[in-house]
């Protein structure tokens, strides 16, 4: 299989655990959208131009992060099951998905957006309204975890595969601590050894960045 991805990419994240999970080796296709050439040559494959995107051993082309894991998950019965057999479970299991992806991971981008534009730019009204629907969000998952060990149970599931990169880019204005459980969540998934995979990743194409601009 060929996985075209970017580290930096919560989304790709996302796909990176669930591989990682299910102990399946890939041939890493790392795509910068931001480079015309690389974006071009994507696009030429994928006119979307939507990271991440897996290509399978049969040649179909795969797009979006949850139909990727799902994918994976019925591939192999190796590894960790993201997707629990029991249908309860797993309509569970795809609700958080979609909530964390829409309602977390979504207005984190926008925020992201935000912060990076110049000062007189940035519309203070959006920022709180955006800071709002995240602090929902994160008060729902609490509530959650307050039962279980990883969001949807005992299991590490596809719904864990998209709260840890989300967690991960929090920023420090949100602080975990005023959320007991998911805190303790956090602490736990930074020891995950796939999520450990994903962040040396993420350090790889940092180191490369930096060696890049040192050198032009």
């Amino acid at each position: 299989m060929e996985l075209y991805y970017y580290p930096l990419f919560r989304h790709s994240q996302k796909v990176l655990l669930a591989m990682f999970e299910k102990q399946l080796s890939f041939l890493p296709r790392v795509t910068d959208l931001h480079d015309p050439l690389q974006r071009r040559a994507f696009a030429e494959l994928q006119p979307l131009c939507r990271l991440p995107l897996l290509i399978s051993n049969d040649g179909r082309q795969l797009p979006e992060s949850s139909i990727i894991v799902e994918y994976l998950d019925q591939l192999v019965d190796v590894g960790s099951k993201l997707l629990p057999d029991e249908a309860p479970q797993q309509l569970q299991v795809r609700l958080y998905d979609r909530l964390i992806d829409n309602y977390l991971s979504y207005p984190l981008l926008q925020l992201e957006q935000q912060l990076r534009l110049p000062k007189e730019l940035q519309q203070p009204l959006l920022q709180r309204q955006l800071e709002n629907r995240i602090h929902t969000l994160l008060a729902q998952l609490e509530q959650q975890l307050e039962q279980h060990h990883w969001l949807c149970g005992e299991s590490f599931t596809m719904a864990d595969c998209a709260l840890i990169p989300s967690l991960a880019a929090l920023p420090t204005r949100f602080n975990l601590l005023d959320f007991p459980a998911l805190g303790s969540y956090w602490l736990h998934a930074q020891l995950r050894g796939s999520w450990m995979l994903v962040q040396d990743e993420v350090e790889q194409l940092l180191q490369l960045q930096q060696n890049g601009q040192r050198t032009s």
